[in-house]
C-alpha cells in the first residue's frame, strides 16, 4: 500500500510537472511567468533592468548611492544589522534622507540586528523616519523565537530595488575573525529597477505591516493575487524577466521554485548555499536532474560561522556524491551567498538557504530573473568561486576534500 508521505510527495510532484509547458506550446522553452505564479504565487514582469552585485563593498557602495539620490521614499528591510562602522554609516545615511524629506522606514528583525544598531536607528525616527521591529520576544506563538524575517531588501522611490544575502555588518565589508584569512564574507546581490521594484516594495509593505500585527485586507490580498504575471509572454517579453519570491511559515513556496527549477533544467544547475540542510524534496529532485545528465553543483562554506551547519551539510556528500553532483567547500573566511543559476537563464538571487528554516518556517525573499546576460555574469562569478575552493570527492569509498577524509554518514 502507497504510504500517505509517498501520495504527498508524488502530489508536489504532479503540482510541479502540470505547469511546465509541454513542447508544443513554446519549443521546451521554460515559460518563467506562468510557472513562477502557479507554484509560488509570484507576479513576473518584464521589461527590467538588472545586475549582479557581488560582495559587500560593491552592494553597500550601490546602496548608499541610491539612499544619497532618493527623492521620494526609502524602504529597508533587514534581518542583520550590527552597530558597527557599516551599520552607523547606514544610519547616517538614513537619517540625512528623513532629514531632507524623504519617507523613510526601516524593517528590523529582533533576534539578528544588535540592540545596540536598533538602538542607533532612533536617530531615524528623531530625523522623522519610522523604525519597526519584527517579532520581538512576547507572550505569544513560540514566545516569539520563530518565524524570523530573514529578508534583506532595499527599495527606493518605488523605482529600484536591491535584494540577496548581504547583512548591514562588517564582516561583509571589513575584517572580522573567523578564521585566519582577513577577507570579507562572500556574498552575493542583484540590483532590480523596472517594474518588479513595484513589487518588491509590495513585499515590503506586507512585512511593514505584520510588524505591527496587520494583515492584508480581502482586498489588499485580491489585488496581490491577480494573476497578471502569468501572461507575461516570455518569448517576447523585454527582457529582464523577474518574478519575486516570498517566503512565508508554512507555504514552501521556496521549495517549490526550487523544484520547478530542478525539473526544468536541461543542462545545468548551479546552487550556492551557506547553510545547507536540504529536505529530501531538494535532494530528490537534483539527485534526479543529476542522472538524467544535468550538470549539477554546489557550493558550501568549509569555515562557517555556525561549524555545525557544516557537519549537518557533510552527511548528504556521500549519497549527492554517488548520484553525481558535484561539491565544493569554499576555501575562503564565509561564503554566505544564496544564489542558484539553471541553464546559465535563470538565476535566483535571495535570502533563502536551503534548510528547513530558509524553506518552510521563516519569511525570506527570492528574485527569480531569466536573463542571458545576468546568467552568463552569475555562471562566470560562480566559477570564480570554484577557483577559490576545494572540490569534495569520494575515493574507496570514502568522501575526500583534497587529500583530507571527512566525516559523512
Amino acid at each position: 500500500m502507497t504510504s500517505i508521505r509517498h501520495r504527498a510527495r508524488m502530489g508536489e510532484a504532479e503540482k510541479v510537472a502540470a505547469v511546465l509547458p509541454t513542447p508544443a506550446a513554446n519549443g521546451g522553452a521554460l515559460s518563467l511567468s506562468r510557472a513562477m505564479w502557479r507554484v509560488a504565487a509570484a507576479r513576473v514582469t518584464g521589461g527590467n533592468s538588472v545586475r549582479l552585485l557581488v560582495d559587500g563593498p560593491e552592494t553597500f557602495g550601490y546602496m548608499l548611492e541610491l539612499i544619497n539620490k532618493a527623492e521620494k521614499s526609502i524602504d529597508v528591510e533587514q534581518y542583520y544589522w550590527h552597530h558597527d562602522e557599516v551599520g552607523c554609516g547606514f544610519c547616517d545615511a538614513l537619517e540625512a534622507a528623513a532629514k531632507r524629506g524623504v519617507q523613510v522606514r526601516v524593517l528590523v528583525d529582533w533576534f539578528g540586528s544588535a540592540f545596540k544598531a536598533v538602538k542607533r536607528l532612533k536617530a531615524v525616527t528623531q530625523a522623522g523616519g519610522e523604525v519597526r521591529v519584527f517579532n520581538p520576544p512576547g507572550f505569544r506563538r513560540w514566545l516569539g523565537v520563530l518565524p524570523r524575517d530573514h529578508r534583506k531588501l532595499l527599495v527606493v522611490d518605488g523605482k529600484v530595488g536591491v535584494t540577496g544575502g548581504i547583512g548591514i555588518a562588517e564582516q561583509w565589508g571589513k575584517w572580522r575573525a573567523l578564521g585566519r584569512s582577513g577577507a570579507p564574507w562572500r556574498d552575493t546581490a542583484v540590483a532590480i529597477a523596472g517594474p518588479a521594484a513595484s513589487d518588491l516594495e509590495r513585499a515590503f509593505l506586507v512585512m511593514w505591516h505584520l510588524a505591527v500585527g496587520r494583515r492584508l485586507t480581502r482586498e489588499e490580498r485580491r489585488a496581490r493575487l491577480q494573476s497578471a504575471g502569468a501572461k507575461v509572454d516570455a518569448r517576447r517579453a523585454p527582457p529582464a524577466l523577474v518574478g519575486v519570491v516570498e517566503g512565508m511559515p508554512g507555504r514552501t513556496r521556496v521549495a517549490r521554485a526550487l523544484q520547478l527549477g530542478a525539473v526544468a533544467a536541461d543542462k545545468s544547475i548551479w546552487l550556492a548555499s551557506a547553510y545547507f540542510i536540504p529536505g529530501y524534496r531538494e535532494v530528490e529532485a537534483i539527485l534526479g536532474a543529476a542522472r538524467d545528465g544535468v550538470d549539477v553543483r554546489v557550493l558550501v562554506p568549509n569555515k562557517n560561522d555556525n561549524q555545525w551547519v557544516t557537519a549537518m551539510a557533510r552527511r548528504y556528500y556521500k549519497v549527492l556524491l554517488r548520484g553525481g553532483i558535484r561539491i565544493w567547500e569554499w576555501d575562503g573566511v564565509m561564503m554566505h551567498a544564496k544564489m542558484s543559476i539553471t541553464d546559465g537563464l535563470v538565476t535566483r538571487i535571495g535570502s533563502t538557504d536551503v534548510n528547513p528554516l530558509g524553506v518552510a518556517i521563516n519569511y525570506e525573499l527570492d528574485a527569480y530573473i531569466e536573463d542571458a546576460g545576468l546568467g552568463a555574469a552569475a555562471e562566470a562569478q560562480f566559477l570564480r568561486d570554484l577557483d577559490r575552493s576545494t572540490e569534495v570527492r569520494m575515493l574507496n569509498g570514502r568522501v575526500r576534500r583534497g587529500s583530507v577524509e571527512i566525516e559523512s554518514k
